[in-house]
């Protein structure tokens, strides 16, 4: 019986032994323990796309692992987005995805994930406010101006929509209704091929992020003429924002922000967001967001989260209100 009872302790010692060995106790495991990865879901050269393989690096550098970034665009994000909810929630993959995140489920019908249960929120990157710039021909240079000519020449003037349902869209189809103005839209697949247009003339109003517009804002081939945030932010404080110019519920941003699949240890979450916002702080990554026209916020994870969840309910009443159906 003993002997039976030996046996059976050195078959115990030895699995246990093995388990250990074989590293199937992942709770003691450090993080991280192999590369990360960070989905974009837009091609190469985008915004977001930028900010990811900036802050890859520095990621890198912190951890002391190699953080690829891996385009994976299509479908107004959502090819990338479903990447990233497949993703095993163990903390090396995470997503940089911008606005589009929070509009897309009310203007789908159907997704393959679950906006709001398939994804932990890990942290902001950049924000910054849309930029409504006009063609130089358009005899304006306020927007007190541009909403007066728009209400004594209904229809004349064009917006350009850059692909889906943007945010910069978006923003215009509100301020039409705020404002009572009727301008047309002129759909693009891209803020690319609408700015060209833009800069021929063919259209005469634009709502994008001031990454793509500012340069030909400085030299003279665009005219800039408001914000789109609460406030006037460092890099653009000349230009007035809708809000303060009489329409205070025109308020929307562009952001960039970071997110985990969901069930991701929340050990992990803290140690990546941690991370994050000391890597934005540093004046290179300041630098980098100024010269963008963003700037960056040190949220922890329960604040980035109450973000999003207030951004959604935001923009769900603006779609509403513009009697947007799903497609």
């Amino acid at each position: 019986m003993l002997q039976n009872q030996f046996k059976k302790f050195a078959l115990a010692t030895l699995w246990l032994t093995m388990m250990s060995t074989c590293g199937i106790s992942n709770a003691a495991d450090p993080f991280p323990s192999k590369n990360l990865r960070i989905i974009v879901p837009v091609a190469p050269g985008a915004t977001n796309d930028f900010l990811a393989r900036s802050l890859a690096v520095e990621l890198g550098k912190v951890l002391n692992q190699t953080v690829i970034v891996e385009n994976k665009p299509g479908a107004n994000q959502i090819i990338g987005t479903s990447e990233l909810a497949k993703s095993a929630p163990d903390g090396h993959t995470m997503a940089m995805l911008i606005s589009s995140h929070v509009i897309n489920p009310y203007i789908s019908k159907s997704l393959p994930y679950d906006p709001e249960k398939d994804f932990t929120p890990l942290a902001m990157v950049g924000i910054m406010p849309g930029l409504l710039t006009v063609h130089p021909s358009l005899p304006v240079k306020t927007f007190a101006e541009l909403i007066a000519y728009a209400k004594a020449n209904p229809g004349v003037l064009a917006y350009g929509q850059p692909g889906g349902n943007s945010s910069g869209h978006l923003t215009m189809e509100y301020l039409k209704k705020q404002a009572g103005i009727d301008v047309l839209s002129i759909p693009y697949k891209g803020g690319g091929p609408a700015i060209i247009d833009l800069l021929a003339g063919r259209f005469q109003v634009f709502v994008n992020s001031p990454t793509a517009t500012m340069p030909h804002v400085k030299s003279d081939g665009l005219r800039a003429i408001a914000t789109t945030g609460a406030k006037r932010p460092p890099a653009l404080a000349d230009l007035p924002t809708i809000a303060e110019s009489g329409y205070p519920n025109v308020v929307t941003y562009e952001w960039y922000a970071l997110f985990l699949p969901a069930k991701v240890p929340q050990v992990i979450v803290n140690q990546l967001n941690g991370e994050i916002v000391k890597i934005m702080a540093t004046p290179v990554m300041q630098k980098r967001l100024f010269d963008i026209g963003a700037e960056s916020r040190d949220d922890n994870p329960a604040q980035f989260a109450k973000f999003i969840a207030q951004e959604s309910q935001a923009w769900g009443q603006r779609i509403r209100q513009l009697e947007i159906k799903p497609e």
